[in-house]
Parts: C-alpha cells; sequence; structure tokens
C-alpha cells in the first residue's frame, strides 16, 4: 500500500533539486476549519500541520522521523526506559537547538512540559487527550531535554501527544486556551505563520523567515511565499475553482470526478495511499440499533462491490478497521457476507414485521433512520445513496439528514443521528480506543463492552509486539462479532495538484500531505 510513491531522505533533512523561492499555493478544503488549535480540531489539521511541529511525525512510510527533537526516542539508542518491574516507562527527548517560534522567542523544554499540562487540564475542550493522561510528569534538566515519566507502559506514544504539536508556553500560560487568539492564528514553530483566518472562508500563511531547517545545498526553507487555505465544502465548486485555476491543490479529490480533473490542463492526478477506511456506525441510543440482529441484517444488506463500482473503483472491500498494511490485521477475522436474502430471515426471526408502507417495526420501534454524512463531500453523499436503496429492499428507511462544518462535528461527537457514514484516517500507529473504548473521544455512538475495553488496554499498554498482536486478533474479533461499526472499504487518496508544484510527496497518515511543506515549491 506504502510502496511506489516519490522518496525523501526524513523530515530534517530533504533534497535539492532545482528549488526557487517565491510563489503562491492554493489548497482546496473539503471541510470549514473549526479551530486553528490542533489539539482542538474535530477535522484533519491540514492547514495546521504547515504552521505547528510536534517532536516527532510520521514520513511518506508511515515511519516516524524526528522534527522538534534530534531523533526518535527508542529502547536501544536509550531514549525509552522501563522500569524494573516492567509497569512504566520514562521517554528522553533530546530538542533541536536553535529553533525559534515565530515571533522570534526560542522553542524549549519548557514549551514541552507546558504542552501536557495545558492539553490534560479539565478545564481544557480538546478533541482528543490521548497520551496525556498516562504521563505522570516531565522533568525538564535544561533547555534541550524533556524527560517524560509514564505511568504505564505507552507503544503508542508516538502517535498522540507531543507529535501533533507543541504550544508556546510564553504566549498561553495563564490563558483560557478554549477562547484564546491561538485557535484562529496560532503561533507554531514551523514552515508558515498564519497571517489572516476568514471563518468558513480561508486561511493565508505565509513564510517564516527564521524557519529553522535547511534544504541539503543550505538553502534556507520554506521555498514557497505563500499556503493559501480554501474552505470549500461543496466539491462540484471545488472541482470548478481547480479548473479555473482559482485552486491549484486539491488533497480529496471525489473519486466520481477523478475524469474530469484528468481532463484539466496543467493538473495531475496522483493516487496517494491512505490508512483510512469507510465504515457505517451505529447510534446505541436507538433501542433497535442496539439489537444486534437489526445490526447484523443491516451488515448483510450491503453489498460493498457495488459501493466500490460507485466510487470508480478506487476503493477496496475490507472486514476490519486494521487495514492489511499493519502487521497486526488479522486476516482471519470473521465477516458478514451480502445476502439479503438472510438479513430478511434475521429481521423476521426478531420479529420485526413489514406494514404496509414496506418498512419493519416491532411494536413501537419502526426501524426508519436519520442517516448523516458530511455535506458536500460527494463520494460519502453518493454512498449513502447506494446504503440507503439497500437498506430499502430488507424492509429498512434510512433519510438523508446531512451537515457540514462544526454542525456535523458536533452531531457525530454527540450522536446527533441514527446512522452515520464516514471515514477514519489513523496515525502511523494507531489508538482505536478512541473509537470505539467506553467512553472514547470519537465514540458518539454510546457503545461501551468491557471485553473490548479490556482487549483496547492490553494492546494500547505493552511493548511486546506478540502481545499486541494477540490482543489486534482479539478485538478486530469482538468488533466483528458485536458489529458497532461496519467496516466496509479502505481509500487511497486522489491528489489533484498543479504540475507547477514540485517536491510535493504524499503522507499516508492523519498527520496530513501539510506535515512536511518546507520544500514545496512552484517551477
Amino acid at each position: 500500500m506504502l510502496a511506489g510513491t516519490a522518496a525523501f531522505a526524513t523530515i530534517g533533512l530533504l533534497p535539492a533539486w532545482a528549488q526557487q523561492k517565491g510563489g503562491t499555493l492554493t489548497v482546496g478544503l473539503t471541510y470549514e476549519i473549526d479551530t486553528m488549535n490542533v489539539y482542538s480540531t474535530g477535522f484533519l489539521g491540514d492547514a495546521q500541520a504547515a504552521v505547528v511541529e510536534g517532536l516527532l511525525a510520521p514520513d511518506k512510510d508511515a515511519k516516524y522521523v524526528p522534527v522538534l527533537a534530534t531523533e526518535v526516542p527508542t529502547i536501544e539508542n536509550g531514549g525509552i526506559v522501563v522500569s524494573e518491574d516492567g509497569k512504566t516507562m520514562k521517554i528522553t527527548y533530546k530538542l533541536r537547538p536553535g529553533v525559534t517560534w515565530h515571533d522570534g522567542k526560542p522553542f524549549t523544554s519548557a514549551d514541552v512540559k507546558y504542552t501536557w499540562e495545558a492539553v490534560k487540564d479539565e478545564k481544557f475542550i480538546a478533541e482528543s487527550k490521548d497520551g496525556s493522561a498516562e504521563v505522570a510528569s516531565i522533568d525538564t534538566p535544561d533547555e534541550l531535554t524533556a524527560v517524560v515519566n509514564y505511568n504505564t507502559i505507552l507503544p503508542t506514544f508516538a502517535s498522540t501527544l507531543f507529535t501533533f504539536g507543541i504550544f508556546p508556553k510564553h504566549l498561553l500560560e495563564g490563558t483560557d486556551l478554549n477562547t484564546s487568539s491561538y485557535n484562529e492564528t496560532p503561533v507554531g514553530t514551523g514552515p508558515f505563520k498564519v497571517t489572516e483566518f476568514q471563518r468558513g472562508q480561508y486561511v493565508v500563511t505565509e513564510r517564516y523567515d527564521g524557519y529553522w531547517k535547511k534544504a541539503e545545498n543550505g538553502d534556507a526553507l520554506p521555498y514557497l511565499d505563500k499556503l493559501i487555505f480554501k474552505m470549500i465544502p461543496d466539491t462540484n465548486t471545488l472541482i470548478t475553482q481547480l479548473k479555473s485555476g482559482e485552486v491549484n491543490l486539491v488533497v480529496q479529490t471525489p473519486y466520481s470526478q477523478a475524469k474530469q480533473v484528468e481532463g484539466i490542463d496543467d493538473i495531475e492526478l496522483i493516487k496517494g495511499p491512505l490508512l483510512s477506511w469507510q465504515h457505517l456506525d451505529f447510534n446505541f441510543k436507538r433501542p433497535s440499533l442496539a439489537d444486534i440482529a437489526v445490526r447484523k441484517a443491516i451488515a448483510a444488506g450491503i453489498d460493498r462491490n457495488v459501493l466500490i463500482k460507485a466510487q470508480g473503483g478506487f476503493p477496496e472491500a475490507i472486514k476490519s478497521p486494521v487495514v492489511p498494511v499493519f502487521e497486526f490485521y488479522d486476516p482471519n477475522t470473521p465477516e458478514v457476507a451480502y445476502d439479503p436474502a438472510a438479513a430478511a430471515k434475521l429481521l423476521d426471526d426478531a420479529g420485526y414485521v413489514v406494514g404496509a408502507d414496506g418498512i419493519r417495526a416491532k411494536g413501537d420501534e419502526k426501524l426508519s433512520y436519520t442517516f448523516m454524512v458530511q455535506a458536500g463531500r460527494a463520494d460519502d453523499e453518493l454512498a449513502q445513496q447506494v446504503i440507503i436503496a439497500q437498506l430499502k429492499a430488507i424492509g429498512i428507511e434510512a433519510t438523508a439528514d446531512n451537515k457540514t462544518g462544526v454542525a456535523y462535528r458536533e452531531a457525530r461527537y454527540n450522536g446527533g443521528y441514527d446512522l452515520i457514514y464516514g471515514r477514519w484516517i489513523t496515525s502511523a500507529d494507531p489508538v482505536y480506543s478512541v473509537f470505539w473504548g467506553t467512553g472514547g473521544a470519537n465514540n458518539g455512538q454510546s457503545y461501551s463492552n468491557p471485553t473490548l475495553d479490556a482487549a483496547f488496554q492490553k494492546f494500547e499498554n505493552t511493548l511486546d509486539p506478540a502481545v499486541r498482536k494477540d490482543a489486534a486478533i482479539e478485538f478486530q474479533k469482538i468488533l466483528a462479532e458485536e458489529l458497532p461499526t461496519i467496516s466496509l472499504t479502505t481509500n487511497v487518496a486522489l491528489i489533484a495538484k498543479t504540475k507547477k508544484l514540485k517536491n510535493f510527496v504524499p503522507n499516508p497518515t492523519n498527520m496530513t500531505n501539510f506535515v512536511d511543506t518546507a520544500a514545496w515549491y512552484m517551477e
């Protein structure tokens, strides 16, 4: 899945071809940015990744490389030390010297410690606080050393706290992070700094001339003058602006519009890998959706082949949220095969009778549901219509109730739906408990299973690969049998970019394609 993309050395050392400074790149986003705070946003942090940096970041092969740290901590290099009883660990980060914030102040270990304190603060409303509760304390013996003392073993440390971004202590300490102007104009250490934020419209970022990274030939980075992010939730409008030249990079081109994009002069379409999958989830507050017979019937009523064909043949069928590129993917995970006759029998046996209107019901509980996807996302809206038709064939009514922007985010988190279809994209070392663990940050379904929680706990609290593999097999089996979610397809990214943009390398993780923009340049 990750093979065949262009190569670069690491995020800290980049090749030099015939780069030249200058130029503006305008990016079309398919969603409205809710906040520029990387810990608060409910969407992928595309614009944020060009502005704010973490200690580490995943590269094109989903391998972690150093950014504000000088190396990735491991047991072998002494960066990770496990306690004698095997129950806790300590991670030491050596920080990169000479790094400054966009206001010119030096980046130090005090910023790392403050980031942990700010994220774990119960008053701070974050999209996820993953990795913060597991930290017992942080020592800062000098300005370029941060020693993180964990109260447990956390193999996924690199995919949570400190990787998404570091907060500037000197600007934020003592402020309310929920209402701070930082949420619109964050100050980071990245190659670009925010100069303008118009909610629902655009973010303008400009080159930070004090950026720490250099190209192999010694050039100061970044090369581009500006990165502008335009928020265009309607994908038809997005493609129109790509054709007109108002937008020259789209990293989420709808599958259904690939042929249109291929015909645009000076635009090339790149197929990039993704650690991503599409899924249908259930709100367990609805009594019938808490009924396993109904969930199994819905699973048996959906034909993945039709979904794939409707989306240009780009996705691939999947039966587990663990995409096959990961070594802990279990090919023996059970699955519910497409069988509408079996689906109908499941519902018959469970007492859901077809009414005069063709919709099944049992007592007062009618199998009629609101069905949400993110409005304006063409691929998802198309898949939604396919699923609606397939469910109708087995006596279940689903009515589109789509939302965009903050309204979509709030509904997703708070369970403002009966059925929801969408996509998740993970880090290079995923934490799955956030989706289906009891109280998980992305668990808006009100789903809870102590046995599943225990499997997640085992998976996420050991450095032993064999134990993690066994735990992964266990949680994949539970998810397949309990069906709080139906994993449907895995994805590729169709990236439409101007041919003038060079040094662009797709990134398959949830750190987005903008995690390393410094070497991009316009020919």
